[in-house]
């Protein structure tokens, strides 16, 4: 790819489904976007690729190992045991080193590589990657996340829809598990994870709260305020999050911005995202809110507020945020929480 000096400040993205959209999907990530496009035969517009997140700017994304879960009626494809998740886990892991070792990407895994990742990053616009597990299924038992821990994995949600370690978002709304208490218990004791609240039932984010206490995001919530669903977070479960330091990055999903918003209704503005973040903010302050787009998260670029339209497209945030919280919004707010644990 070609590299260029990126814009200032940094844009950091806490959560990108890449690996997941090559592997299952079948997307080329490596292509320019417009080219992507250009290829895709259905109406969803891809929203991301890597030469795009440079020419955005992007220093950091939080990429994601997702493994879609069996579902009869929504995904009869997905994985049906912990093995097989493990197994979709490790491919979309190797797809990260292929990358690095192809230079397209640098895998980040402690400071020193952030801060090494940042300086080269200033020069030649590489973007770094920070693996974020999102669905804990891969990791078998709970003694299996040392494994992943040395792999390179520094960010761990242990639910999606919900599975047989926490009640999440959608079929499974209960909470922890037997399993899923021992799965807090490891990670409380491995200092190179860090619990990624996104998708946790409310049942299961107080219950993991109550075992955990180590470092804690939400890499792609909004407010429950605006879209009352499980999916996203209570204003009890906000202060939560900044009392114990987090941060919670914003998804751009319309549906999660607009409460009864379906796909080929008209597209919110700008507002829509920044209304979140504000009331994030007055609950936690700036220094809490960042972005977790879920760009190609299962939805394409029809499904964002206008103009958004690819990840160079988050700068314009800088017409509609206060300027004081603007640099913190696009990037450095993460970076600092990043400094603050990481290994």
């Amino acid at each position: 790819m070609e590299n260029v000096k990126p814009p200032k400040p940094p844009l950091v993205d806490a959560h990108l489904d890449l690996a997941h959209n090559v592997l299952d999907t079948g997307l080329d990530l490596t292509l320019p976007l417009e080219e992507l496009r250009r290829r895709c035969t259905n109406d969803d517009l891809p929203t991301v690729t890597l030469p795009a997140l440079e020419e955005a700017g992007a220093a950091l994304v939080f990429a994601t190992l997702f493994a879609s879960p069996y579902h009869p009626e929504h995904n009869p494809e997905g994985y049906r045991t912990p093995d097989e998740a493990h197994a979709r886990a490790r491919r979309q892991l190797e797809l990260y080193r292929r990358w690095a070792d192809e230079g397209r990407v640098r895998l980040v895994t402690d400071r020193a590589g952030l801060e090494a990742h940042l300086r080269a990053w200033g020069e030649d616009g590489v973007v770094g990657v920070i693996v974020l597990m999102e669905g804990a299924d891969p990791i078998r038992t709970p003694d299996e996340l040392a494994f992943w821990a040395d792999a390179g994995v520094r960010l761990v949600g242990p639910a999606w829809t919900g599975n047989r370690y926490a009640g999440g978002s959608w079929y499974g709304t209960g909470g922890l598990t037997e399993l899923g208490r021992a799965l807090m218990a490891a990670l409380q004791d491995e200092p190179r994870v860090a619990l990624d609240a996104s998708h946790l039932s409310e049942r299961s984010f107080w219950e993991a709260l109550e075992h955990y206490d180590g470092p804690l995001l939400a890499s792609h919530s909004n407010a429950r305020r605006f879209v009352d669903h499980e999916r996203h977070l209570t204003d009890a479960m906000i202060r939560a999050i900044g009392e114990r330091g987090g941060v919670i990055g914003t998804v751009l999903y319309n549906a999660f911005l607009q409460e009864g918003w379906r796909r080929g209704d008209a597209r919110p503005g700008l507002e829509a995202i920044v209304r979140n973040m504000t009331y994030v903010a007055d609950l936690i302050g700036w220094k809490r809110v960042g972005i977790g787009s879920d760009f190609d998260g299962g939805f394409g670029a029809h499904e964002l507020p206008e103009p958004l339209d690819r990840p160079a497209d988050l700068r314009r945030l800088v017409e509609v945020l206060p300027a004081d919280a603007f640099p913190g919004v696009l990037g450095e707010n993460w970076l600092r929480w990043l400094r603050n644990w990481m290994p």
